[in-house]
């Protein structure tokens, strides 16, 4: 109740402060005057010059502090650059006065906006605390960026999973790994280049989705590390970011490293159904088992499901009871037991 009181006279000031500021602003141009504007005019003008102020002021609350000095460095360096650019302008063009008032101008306009744009766009990746701590508190969400490995691009799964909502923060794509997808695009054997193409599609598609995810391609290399598994891993510990895969492999010597791992195929396994020993299930029995007399079925979500006592029943569906569920890294087994005596009784009634 406290924290819903404090949130409300939050509000409230910022609403007062906002009013107060479009107020002033408005009372300012009345009196000044602008461009020999009436006082009424001038008014409005000062009305609508708050209220842009005030839009502009609620979106950079959304605003990281990270992106914020990204876009103030790169407006820095761009506003430094177009000086410098005009100088020389100034020196060798012919043209004198308002015309070269208006080169600066423009050339002041563009560089500050590019250097702005940029500036915000590649300032996730600033690593702030290497400013001996004075933003410690923008280090946790250094743990929302995900590095995506090759397989998992490949994979497509990933961009289902995006698109749910079920996953935020920034995707990091290294451009060592978007080589990778590109070589194997360009396979001479046609299924490795099926599978390239795919995983430049899934890229594609990942930056149409929008949502709460976020793509960042980055430059970042290791020429001293030629494997890009083990790429990956520096990458992971550079930007203290966890490695998103379904490499097996990868996965093992990420977690021995210290970088965390999201595997694909362990969240998947995650979200089958939960079956139990004693439960009764219908499925369909596709082939024969490896042991006598078993039976071998699947659901819906590919877990194999084996059954005993069901070898004649292959190409049919029948009524089971679960005996034991094995959980693999492969994924998920269930074993089950198939009555011949409820067969029986099923057919005299």
């Amino acid at each position: 109740m406290n924290s819903f009181k404090k949130k409300e006279r939050l509000s409230f000031e910022m609403a007062l402060a906002r009013a107060i500021l479009i107020i002033s602003l408005a009372l300012v141009a009345r009196q000044l005057r602008p461009w020999n504007l009436s006082p009424w005019v001038a008014f409005a003008l000062g009305i609508f010059m708050g209220l842009v102020f005030v839009l502009f002021e609620a979106r950079l609350e959304k605003v990281t502090l990270k992106r914020l000095i990204g876009a103030a460095v790169g407006s820095i360096v761009g506003i430094l650059g177009a000086w410098m650019v005009s100088l020389l302008l100034v020196g060798s063009l012919a043209v004198r006065g308002n015309t070269v008032s208006f080169i600066q101008i423009c050339l002041l306009m563009l560089m500050g906006y590019v250097g702005l744009i940029l500036g915000a766009n590649k300032g996730d990746l600033l690593n702030l605390s290497a400013l001996g701590g004075l933003f410690g508190g923008e280090r946790a969400s250094r743990r929302a960026f995900k590095i995506l490995d090759t397989s998992v691009i490949i994979d497509g799964r990933i961009a289902d999973v995006a698109e749910t909502g079920f996953l935020d923060g920034v995707l990091v794509i290294p451009q060592f790994v978007l080589r990778e997808l590109q070589l194997v695009a360009d396979s001479s054997d046609a299924l490795k280049r099926n599978r390239g193409r795919r995983g430049l599609d899934i890229l594609q598609r990942l930056q149409k989705s929008g949502g709460n995810v976020q793509i960042q391609f980055v430059e970042d290399d290791f020429p001293h590390v030629r494997e890009v598994d083990l790429k990956l891993v520096e990458l992971g510990k550079q930007y203290e970011a966890r490695i998103v895969t379904n490499d097996f492999n990868l996965n093992k010597v990420a977690q021995l490293q210290g970088v965390d791992v999201l595997n694909i195929n362990e969240l998947a396994n995650s979200l089958k159904p939960v079956v139990l020993p004693g439960e009764t299930m219908r499925v369909f029995i596709l082939k024969e088992g490896k042991e006598y007399n078993q039976g071998v079925a699947y659901l819906d979500d590919g877990t194999m499901v084996v059954v005993d006592n069901a070898r004649k029943m292959i190409s049919k569906n029948v009524d089971i009871q679960v005996t034991s569920v094995l959980q693999t890294t492969a994924g998920k087994m269930i074993f089950g037991k198939y009555n011949d005596r409820s067969r029986a009784e099923a057919i005299r009634q």
